[in-house]
């Protein structure tokens, strides 16, 4: 096959085969056989620069593959020599001459990839001539050139008066030209914070008629660029939100998702509460669908639903059983799912969904099994008629004495022990005969908070907690003031006990350790045990911070704008595009007569008082 051509090859040689194919090649079949050698050693990063004359006579030849060999081998040296480009100028003027439109079309793409000064001038002309062609292929070839050329200078683009070009061939009757010129001036947009790409409403309505006919990828880029229309009127909202939905039923992903994410941007400008919710039902369904595709389609449209579930709780509630994790996924999928499954859990399926948490943490990978085991935690914080359940669940989990098991159960119990005070006291006792598989920080900080809580209840408290006190000035930080406060917990709670431990910890943390948080501590509990017992047991058992069931919800205004970029990389990292990438136009929902101000963040706050 190509293989043979991948071998070292002399300039001259190359140079002397192109001229032999020039007298005898009646066929061009030397001249392609010459020119993947050429393109073979370029790839192999042999430098062919001298050949640049050579293969721009070559241009010339009428056959298609030799064409786009000697583009390709123009375009690659071209930039990096700008002096030898204005040689393929007259070569590619008489190209875009040629009766065939894929000849045309072929040339005035690569002469776009020659962003060179030397060249700009020439491609500009091109480029008044293609988009004005009768062929709808050179025509939609020139609206995306007009991108590349205002990434080059936007100056030539503004001075020859591209942008009212590209505008009036929205109107063309070809729907590959359309999307091709909405594609364009989207990029523009996006490029140009300060350019104006809003759409009136006939416009929309002739879009989302060019969409029926367009491809799948222009179907994506009109469902893009209709997030500049900015709805005057609510029935013009729910006017296009319904000629959007046929899209959800579309093969491809990303017209899913577009439309989907079209169609939440037209519930801000729709007025009726009920209709709004309508559309929310109608979209579930096709993001349920996606997740019968591959894996990576599948987080795709799991990170999307973890955004719309923030907004609103009760989406998919229904559907909790879709996001069970199956033993074959991926492991990023399977904690997308996890988070999915706690949001939408309620008393009605907390059982299958404890079933399913017990399962997963018997899994091999050890973060899954964690966070899994934070899940079980999480649900008896949530759901307090739960909450025995989820105990007895996790304390089945302590006593198959895996570590990682263990110290994550141990974490989380700490913080049902905070939500449920004085009611699960009872497990105590299981939880000090594991202690030694304690080496993680978290796990020891959680347990020993646990010890001094409830020492006045641990009969040998003082034991466990001088345990743990040996290492001391080794421990990391939270273990240290965990242990601090613990201890003076236990000399309030039973001063007997507590006396022999209380000066070393006191002394080491003022005296023998660094960390300033520490020492600071030290100093205002020996203060305070000092000069007002009754004080120090006022503060040290004060009242204790709720513990919720930690639904990490983004701020409003970072939601807002996540919305508008639902199926991007933005949704994905759930972060807005500026924290990543610079230079894009921010989004966000324009203000209207239409526009209808909704307060997601008080149902959502409802949402997490019933969980308190």
């Amino acid at each position: 096959m190509d293989a043979k051509y991948f071998s070292k090859g002399k300039v001259q040689e190359f140079r002397d085969e192109l001229s032999a194919a020039d007298r005898r090649d009646t066929k061009h079949t030397k001249k392609r056989i010459v020119l993947k050698k050429i393109v073979a050693n370029m790839t192999m990063g042999n430098d062919m620069s001298p050949l640049f004359a050579d293969v721009v006579a070559v241009m010339q030849t009428p056959m298609l593959e030799v064409k786009k060999m000697a583009y390709l081998y123009v375009v690659s040296y071209a930039r990096t020599k700008p002096d030898l480009a204005k040689l393929t100028i007259a070569a590619f003027e008489r190209d875009l001459l040629d009766t065939n439109p894929l000849i045309r079309a072929l040339a005035l793409r690569n002469m776009s990839y020659i962003q060179v000064d030397k060249v700009i001038d020439a491609v500009a002309a091109a480029l008044v001539k293609c988009l004005a062609d009768r062929d709808a292929y050179v025509a939609k070839t020139a609206a995306v050139c007009v991108v590349k050329m205002y990434s080059f200078d936007k100056g030539v683009v503004e001075r020859n008066g591209f942008i009212e070009k590209l505008r009036s061939l929205l109107n063309s009757d070809n729907s590959m030209v359309v999307a091709n010129a909405v594609a364009a001036l989207t990029e523009i947009a996006e490029k140009n914070p300060e350019f104006d790409m809003r759409m009136d409403f006939a416009l929309t309505n002739k879009l989302l008629t060019a969409i029926n006919e367009c491809g799948e990828w222009g179907q994506v880029y009109i469902l893009e660029s209709l997030l500049y229309f900015v709805p005057q009127d609510h029935n013009d909202a729910e006017l296009v939100a319904e000629r959007v939905m046929p899209r959800l039923q579309h093969a491809n992903s990303a017209v899913v998702l577009s439309a989907i994410r079209l169609i939440l941007y037209m519930t801000n400008y729709i007025l009726k509460d009920e209709l709004v919710a309508t559309f929310y039902r109608r979209i579930g369904p096709p993001l349920v669908t996606l997740l019968h595709n591959g894996p990576e389609v599948q987080f795709v449209a799991l990170r999307n639903i973890q955004l719309i579930l923030q907004r609103k709780p009760d989406f998919l509630k229904s559907e909790i059983k879709v996001f069970f994790a199956k033993y074959n996924d991926p492991v990023y999928v399977k904690i997308a799912k996890l988070e999915i499954m706690f949001r939408l859990v309620s008393d009605l399926d907390v059982d299958a969904v404890l079933n399913e948490l017990k399962e997963y943490a018997t899994e091999v990978d050890v973060d899954f099994v964690r966070r899994s085991i934070r899940a079980i935690g999480k649900c008896a914080i949530k759901i307090e008629s739960a909450a025995d359940r989820c105990v007895k669940a996790l304390v089945e989990l302590i006593k198959t004495k895996v570590n990682y098991v263990v110290q994550e159960s141990v974490i989380v119990i700490k913080d049902i022990f905070r939500r449920y005070p004085n009611k699960y006291e009872g497990i105590i006792t299981t939880l000090c005969e594991n202690l030694d598989s304690l080496d993680e920080s978290e796990a020891k900080a959680s347990m020993i908070w646990i010890i001094g809580h409830y020492s006045d209840r641990i009969e040998n408290a003082q034991e466990l907690l001088a345990h743990f006190l040996e290492p001391f000035k080794d421990e990391t930080p939270n273990v240290q003031l965990a242990l601090l406060t613990a201890i003076v917990k236990l000399f309030i709670k039973r001063p007997t006990q507590g006396q022999e431990l209380i000066p070393k910890v006191l002394k080491w943390s003022t005296e023998d350790v660094d960390n300033p948080d520490l020492r600071d501590r030290g100093f205002i509990y020996w203060r305070l045990l000092s000069t007002d017992p009754v004080a120090a047991k006022a503060i040290v058992f004060g009242d204790v911070v709720p513990v919720t069931s930690e639904m990490d919800n983004l701020p409003n205004q970072t939601l807002e704008e996540l919305f508008l970029h639902i199926s991007t990389l933005a949704s994905m990292y759930h972060k807005t595009p500026e924290m990543f990438v610079g230079g894009l136009r921010k989004k966000r929902v324009e203000p209207s007569a239409a526009f209808v101000f909704r307060d997601f963040s008080a149902y959502r706050g409802h949402m997490d008082e019933d969980v308190l």
